[in-house]
């Protein structure tokens, strides 16, 4: 699809690409806004959407607006467009992490973002078990490629590596259910089956529990009445990825939030499930201990993949734009 005219039918398939990224608790932390002059989008934090306990530097917040940022990336270059981005652009002007400016189509016609488009739809967490079967070595070199191409890069362990990793997020996990403010905003982001709620976790797409205890899916209820959920084998070997970057900068945060979309959308685009483990990197020493003996790594998120059952949605805010229905950019 391809197309000149940035009216409201075109910015109705931008946003909802946008919003379509993950973030942290589903928290959805961002907001849009139209800059005709320029033909661009600006990209905000919204802090009314921050985790104190869990995100204090804001880092994750960055990781899930970079994430929005790709999407928009991708929407556009579906539409016709070769999107061009500025990472926080206006240092008197902290919460404006990006924007989006709506160049011409590159002359030769390619542009290969637009081929993910259709995975932005269907990539969905899923904190299922997976069946085992290794994931081919072609596939994952190309999620590491696409960590590479927004800056950042993909570790893909070896089993003592992916069992330490694991293991530090057990710690992690420990930590998280063991701490009653941090349990508590955790399950402030949970919803009850019914609820209207734009934002947030609903209590149907938590997935059970690892049987065997090897696979630290985050438990969002902590210890409350509600029935504990049910427990399920998964894999034996599990395959993971560390996201990390070289600096840890929140221009870093912004392109590893890129990176994990792009790397997300990639494993999406060939029926590979993904579930995001992010417990370890919400406490100093553990965050820290993932890099293990490598320098200058600063690790962001650890991406457990496989094959197995999609997720289930998560909902979705709709973002306003300001934008009257029916007009027209030129």
């Amino acid at each position: 699809m391809h197309t000149r005219e940035v009216d409201a039918t075109a910015v109705h398939t931008l946003l909802a690409a946008a919003v379509a990224a993950p973030s942290i608790h589903n928290t959805q932390p961002w907001r849009f806004g139209l800059v005709p002059e320029s033909r661009s989008i600006e990209v905000r934090a919204d802090r009314r959407r921050g985790l104190p306990l869990a995100d204090p530097d804001l880092r994750a917040q960055h990781l899930s607006v970079g994430a929005a940022v790709l999407n928009l990336r991708v929407a556009a270059a579906h539409l016709g467009w070769e999107p061009t981005v500025r990472l926080l652009p206006a240092a008197d002007d902290p919460d404006l992490l990006a924007g989006v400016q709506l160049a011409e189509p590159a002359t030769d016609g390619r542009l290969p973002l637009g081929e993910l488009y259709e995975a932005v739809e269907r990539r969905h967490t899923s904190r299922m078990p997976f069946t085992g079967r290794p994931v081919p070595e072609r596939i994952v070199a190309e999620m590491t490629g696409s960590a590479l191409a927004e800056g950042a890069h993909l570790l893909v362990p070896d089993i003592i590596g992916t069992r330490n990793l694991l293991r530090l997020t057990q710690i992690a996990e420990a930590r998280n259910t063991a701490h009653p403010a941090r349990a508590a905003e955790a399950r402030t982001w949970v919803t009850a089956p019914g609820t209207a709620a734009p934002y947030g976790i609903p209590l149907t797409t938590l997935g059970p529990r690892d049987a065997s205890g090897r696979i630290p899916v985050r438990d969002f209820t902590g210890r409350t009445p509600t029935p504990p959920r049910p427990a399920l084998r998964f894999e034996r070997h599990a395959q993971v990825a560390l996201l990390w970057t070289a600096q840890d900068r929140r221009e870093d945060w912004l392109r590893a939030g890129q990176a994990l979309q792009r790397v997300l959308l990639t494993a999406t685009r060939h029926g590979v499930r993904t579930s995001m483990l992010h417990q370890a990197m919400e406490w100093p020493d553990l965050r820290a201990a993932t890099a293990g003996s490598r320098r200058r790594c600063h690790p962001q998120l650890l991406i457990r993949f496989g094959y197995g059952p999609d997720g289930g949605p998560t909902p979705r805010a709709c973002a306003d734009l300001g934008l009257t229905a029916g007009r027209a950019l030129p």
